[in-house]
């Protein structure tokens, strides 16, 4: 049993949940037990034994999921998934709604039985983009961790994406230990805005924004056209730049993905295919480590040549998953 456990996650009642940075007292501790784990995977497989996690996707996974499966069972946990979005009842999750359309089954009812089925409950959701206040009430992962009576880790929710954002932080950590000396003091971490095919949400931003303030080791810029501006609450603390020029200029790690408007709500204000990162642009940086989180358009959000480039550390990014998701899960498993 980890013996700093107690002061990683932040209990509640006697429970812990992993919605945001702010379920976590100490960052770094959570990403140096993620960084043990990939040293030695196996070196808690006891700790879930006899146990059982639940993996509930409201919408489609890769990464998130795959990873989350293996870490539970590097933990000897039991792992069961289920697409709710395919193969379950269409769920309804307002206080007081009259059943009389397409919903079939209230979280009320359904949470309280996953609750007695797993001891830890892992929630996919995603934004509709339509409606803010619905959208960043976040309404469905909470309403399972007011029913479930487990913990409940968000595997992404309609605002945030704390899986990923701790996965970044334990990749920019991990880089860094091979790092020039210079760079180890205070390396400057870009997030920069990509175009796309489509208007996507502000979670991963909105989450990479959020953790890498609360972690306060980097100088952190997000660079963006103008009108595609994020929540203040989680850019807070960042340098806000519109010249992406400028804000690569000395980069040390450049964050690439694409949002829509916050603003105005899920609209693409720019899809200017010159904010796309490509080498010539990398010049600008200090030789800058690119990521991001995947699934990517190449030569659109970012190009053939950083992405298989020498630069790119988007491979080993989404293969440390595994680890972030083990560190997070056995602290949940030592508070239970």
């Amino acid at each position: 049993m980890n013996e700093t456990s107690q002061t990683i996650l932040k209990p509640s009642g006697g429970s812990a949940n992993f919605i945001s940075v702010s379920d976590v007292s100490d960052i770094n501790a959570l990403v140096d037990k993620a960084l043990t784990y990939k040293t030695n995977p196996y070196k808690d497989k006891h700790l879930g034994t006899n146990k059982r996690i639940g993996l509930l996707f409201l919408n489609p996974s890769l990464r998130t999921r795959l990873s989350t499966q293996v870490a539970a069972q590097n933990l000897g946990m039991e792992t069961i998934v289920f697409n709710v979005d395919k193969e379950g009842w269409a769920l309804e999750f307002g206080e007081g709604a009259i059943m009389n359309g397409a919903t079939v089954e209230h979280v009320k009812d359904a949470a309280p039985i996953l609750g007695n089925y797993f001891d830890i409950l892992c929630i996919r959701t995603f934004p509709a983009l339509k409606n803010r206040e619905d959208d960043y009430s976040e309404m469905y992962i909470n309403q399972f961790i007011k029913y479930a009576g487990v913990p409940v880790i968000s595997l992404e929710s309609a605002t945030l994406h704390p899986l990923q954002s701790l996965t970044d932080i334990i990749t920019i950590k991990e880089s860094l230990l091979n790092a020039p000396l210079e760079m180890k003091d205070k390396p400057k971490v870009v997030l920069t805005w990509a175009p796309h095919v489509k208007p996507l949400p502000q979670c991963v931003a909105n989450s990479f924004s959020e953790w890498i303030n609360a972690w306060g080791e980097t100088d952190f810029v997000i660079t963006h056209p103008q009108g595609l501006e994020l929540a203040d609450k989680f850019t807070k603390g960042a340098t806000i730049i519109h010249n992406q020029d400028e804000a690569l200029s000395g980069a040390d790690f450049v964050y690439v993905k694409n949002w829509s408007s916050y603003n105005d709500y899920g609209k693409m204000h720019s899809n200017d295919a010159d904010w796309m990162l490509t080498n010539e642009k990398l010049k600008l940086t200090n030789n800058a480590k690119v990521m991001h989180c995947l699934p990517v358009r190449r030569n659109v959000e970012l190009s053939d040549e950083i992405l298989d480039g020498a630069n790119s550390l988007v491979t080993k990014e989404a293969s440390n998953r595994v680890w972030a998701a083990q560190a997070v899960i056995s602290e949940l498993l030592t508070l239970s």
